[in-house]
C-alpha cells in the first residue's frame, strides 16, 4: 500500500525521537519515499546523518537552507507529499500547528501542504492529559487531521500511562491501512500526455522555443500514474525527472511530437495535451551558424502541423483534452477551442496572472467540457490542480454514460 508513497516524516523532540528511527527505516522497506523534516529538539537526541542514512534521501532542519536555488524547499517538499506523518509529535508542536504558528521547517511544511496529515503524539501523561493539549488535539481534528493515539505504559519519565509513541510497526500498518488503494476509475487506463516546449531550429545554435517548464504536464503524468493509469508522458526538453512507473518519451520539435502522438494516440483511452507546442517553425534551417550582417534579420515562418486538431479530426472514443493558455478571455478564448478542435474538454488558464502558467509551482485553471461541465478551480500546486482535473475528468466521463 505505501510502495512509491511520498512520505513526509516530521520528526520533534522527544526520547522517542529513537523511535521515529526505526519507523523510517521500516517506511523504506515498504517501498516508500521518505523524507524526514527534524525539529531542533529533536537533533539534541539523534543527529540528522541518521536519518539520512536509513531514508537515502537529504534531511531538512533549517527552513532558510534552500538545497535547491530554482525552488522554495518547504513549498517544494509540501508538494512533493502524498502523506505527512509526525512522529513523534510533542505538545509544543501540537500548540504550533494547531494555532498556525510556523517558525521552523517542519511548521512552515505543515502549513503549505495540501497532504492527508497524520499525528503520532508522544509526552507524559499528565501533558497528554492537560486541557490546552486536548483542546489543540480536537482543533486539528477539525482540520482533518488523522491521529495515532499514544500506546500505554510505562514512560521515559518513570510515570505509568497513556502518552508513549505508538510502535513504528503498528504506525505502518495504520498508514497501509489508512492508505489502502480505492479502486480508481482510471485503474488501468492508457493515459497519454504532453509536457513542456518545442524547440524549432534556425541553425545549429539558435532556435525559436517558449516558456513553457513542463511542471503541470509532470504533475499530470505523475497523478496519473498514482491513480494507477498506465501513462506514457511525451515531452519536450524540460529540467525535470521522469515520473514513477510513467513511460517518458523525449521530443525536441513539433514534428516529432506530431509523430510520437500519433503513434500513441490509437491506443490510448485519455489524452491530456498540455504541452506548449510551436505554432510556427522557421521556413529554412541553415546548416551552418548564421553570421551577424547589418541591418534587420528577417526569418520566414511557416506553420507547423496542428497536432490537437489533428486529434480530434481522428478520435475514436478516445477522451480528448486540451490545454489553452492565454492572456486575456481565457474562458472565452477556450470555448472557441474547445469547439473548432473538436475536444472532449478543455483546461484553460490566465498567464499573465502572478502564479499561474510557465515557470511557477502553481496554477489556477478552469475545466470546460463539451457536455456543458464548467468548474473554475482556485489557485492551487500543480500537482492538486491534476488531481482535481483528474477529478472532472471522471466527473464528466460518468455524467454521460451512467
Amino acid at each position: 500500500m505505501l510502495k512509491n508513497k511520498n512520505i513526509v516524516l516530521g520528526v520533534s523532540g522527544g526520547i522517542a525521537v529513537y523511535k521515529a528511527c526505526a519507523l523510517t527505516s521500516k517506511l523504506v522497506q515498504k517501498g516508500a519515499n521518505v523524507k524526514v523534516i527534524m525539529t531542533n529538539s529533536a537533533q539534541e537526541f539523534v543527529q540528522p546523518i541518521t536519518f539520512q542514512a536509513l531514508s537515502r534521501q537529504p534531511v531538512y532542519t533549517d527552513t532558510f537552507d534552500e538545497k535547491d536555488p530554482s525552488k522554495i524547499a518547504h513549498i517544494d517538499l509540501a508538494d512533493w507529499a502524498d502523506l505527512f506523518l509526525i512522529a513523534p509529535a510533542t505538545a509544543n508542536v501540537l500548540g504550533k500547528i494547531a494555532n498556525g504558528i510556523a517558525d521552523d521547517m517542519l511548521t512552515t511544511t505543515l502549513l503549505a501542504t495540501q497532504a492527508p496529515v497524520y499525528v503520532a503524539p508522544a509526552m507524559n501523561v499528565h501533558m497528554y492529559q492537560h486541557p490546552a493539549v486536548q483542546r489543540n488535539l480536537q482543533l486539528l481534528d477539525s482540520f482533518g487531521y488523522k491521529f495515532i493515539e499514544p500506546g500505554e505504559g510505562y514512560l521515559a519519565c518513570g510515570y505509568v500511562g497513556k502518552g508513549r509513541l505508538e510502535e513504528p510497526e503498528t504506525i505502518v500498518k495504520v498508514l497501509e491501512d489508512e492508505e489502502k488503494e480505492i479502486p480508481s476509475y482510471f485503474n488501468g487506463k492508457k493515459v497519454l500526455v504532453t509536457a513542456g516546449p518545442t524547440q524549432e531550429a534556425v541553425d545549429p545554435v539558435r532556435y525559436f522555443t517558449n516558456h513553457s517548464s513542463g511542471k503541470m504536464g509532470y504533475a499530470i503524468a505523475r497523478i496519473a500514474a498514482s491513480l494507477g493509469a498506465e501513462v506514457t508522458l511525451i515531452a519536450g526538453k524540460t529540467n525535470l525527472d521522469c515520473p514513477p512507473n510513467v513511460k517518458c518519451i523525449s521530443i525536441t520539435t513539433a514534428e516529432e511530437m506530431y509523430q510520437a502522438v500519433h503513434e500513441h494516440y490509437p491506443n490510448s483511452d485519455i489524452v491530456i495535451k498540455s504541452a506548449a507546442v510551436a505554432d510556427y517553425k522557421p521556413k529554412m534551417v541553415f546548416d551552418r551558424k548564421m553570421k551577424k550582417k547589418e541591418g534587420s534579420l528577417h526569418i520566414e515562418m511557416e506553420r507547423t502541423k496542428d497536432i490537437l486538431k489533428s486529434l480530434g479530426e481522428q478520435k475514436q472514443g478516445q477522451y480528448l483534452v486540451g490545454f489553452a493558455a492565454e492572456t486575456n478571455d481565457a474562458v472565452t478564448y477556450g470555448k472557441e477551442k474547445l469547439k473548432k478542435k473538436h475536444l472532449d474538454a478543455i483546461v484553460v488558464n490566465d498567464v499573465s496572472q502572478e502564479g499561474v502558467g510557465f515557470q511557477s509551482s502553481t496554477n489556477q485553471v478552469t475545466f470546460i467540457s463539451k457536455n456543458g461541465l464548467e468548474e473554475s478551480l482556485p489557485m492551487l500546486s500543480k500537482d492538486e490542480t491534476a488531481k482535481q482535473i483528474f477529478a472532472l475528468i471522471e466527473k464528466d466521463i460518468k455524467g454521460v454514460h451512467e
